[in-house]
């Protein structure tokens, strides 16, 4: 598998948040702001790229490896932000 092809999954995984986010934007106004609100708290973008670094690996770091190393780290930072503003 080479890098372009690669990268396609998370370019869909993306597209399909990006979507769902838009859609709940619609229904209720401000939420995707609350939504998105963890990218810029950075002890959970911290926290979630480095467990996405430890799992896959500086060896494989090539293209589609540091894209979903990227993807995985959001979402590790987005349920870190939930956990930590949780009432």
């Amino acid at each position: 598998m080479n890098s372009a092809t690669g990268v396609l999954p998370v370019a869909i995984v993306i597209a399909a948040l990006v979507i769902k986010t838009a859609i709940g934007e619609l229904r209720t106004p401000g939420s995707a702001r609350r939504q998105w609100q963890f990218a810029s708290d950075r002890r959970a973008l911290a926290a979630g790229t480095a467990i996405a670094t430890v799992l896959l690996g500086w060896p494989q770091a090539k293209g589609a490896a540091i894209a979903w190393a990227l993807l995985i780290g959001t979402l590790t930072a987005h349920l870190v932000h939930q956990a930590a503003h949780r009432p």
